[in-house]
């Protein structure tokens, strides 16, 4: 199975929650474990054969491309006004092709199961039907998780939005595969990518897949402690799959 060759990463944001970190750094580059953020990203997109990389910059974008200086198969997609997820994405369009890409949050850092996460979601991408397969983490086994969770799932693997006052098993991890047909006639400018979810949801191709791993949001200060006292209580190597 060949999964998606191009791929983006989401490395624009402020970074406002992780403040003091981020007031001088962007948050892609705040370190885990002695490694930035970013490179986490990178390396898992490296190990499932993606030869071509987008990262787009806002704040501190100086920083950010100084970092991957030399990385011949890294492209930036520069924001002078933050895009948001969405807008960031389509704004990037034209340097991911015409083919189903990867898109990953620079601040997700998991953990693979037996098999990576990023060659399950290709080996689950149907282009036929799918015009975003992304990749959920339940919510019981998060660390000090107190939300309500974001998604449910069907026998189908069709994910459906939390409705307001529901409770749902999974969140979005951050990780996923869209078509660039999603991004047709969207608005221009700054929006979410769950504008296109829910686009998606309606038309019934959005789908999900669970991750079989240990999955980890790094988007506080606080946060960013329990994540690498949970890595080392468990013996993860920062190299690991």
């Amino acid at each position: 199975m060949t999964g998606p060759t191009r791929a983006m990463v989401l490395a624009a944001g402020l970074g406002t929650r992780m403040r003091p970190i981020t007031d001088n750094l962007p948050k892609p580059l705040v370190q885990v474990l002695g490694k930035p953020l970013i490179d986490y990203s990178l390396e898992r997109l490296d190990g499932a054969g993606v030869s071509h990389v987008v990262v787009n910059t806002h704040y501190f974008p100086e920083q950010i491309e100084a970092h991957l200086a030399g990385r011949e198969t890294i492209q930036i997609s520069h924001e002078a006004e933050r895009l948001e997820t969405g807008g960031g994405v389509a704004n990037a369009l034209p340097l991911l092709g015409n083919r189903a890409f990867y898109v990953l949050n620079s601040d997700a850092l998991w953990v693979d199961g037996p098999t990576p996460a990023l060659e399950r979601l290709a080996v689950a991408w149907d282009d036929e039907k799918m015009d975003a397969l992304l990749l959920f983490h339940p919510t019981s086994r998060l660390i000090h998780y107190t939300g309500v969770g974001d998604y449910h799932l069907d026998p189908g693997n069709q994910a459906h939005r939390r409705r307001e006052n529901q409770v749902a098993a999974f969140i979005f991890a951050g990780v996923q595969i869209l078509h660039p047909r999603l991004f047709a006639r969207v608005p221009r400018g700054s929006f979410s990518l769950n504008t296109l979810y829910d686009k998606a949801e309606e038309s019934e191709r959005l789908f999900a897949i669970v991750h079989d791993g240990d999955w980890y949001h790094v988007g506080t200060p606080k946060e960013l402690k329990v994540v690498e006292e949970a890595m080392v209580r468990g013996n993860i190597s920062v190299n690991s799959r």
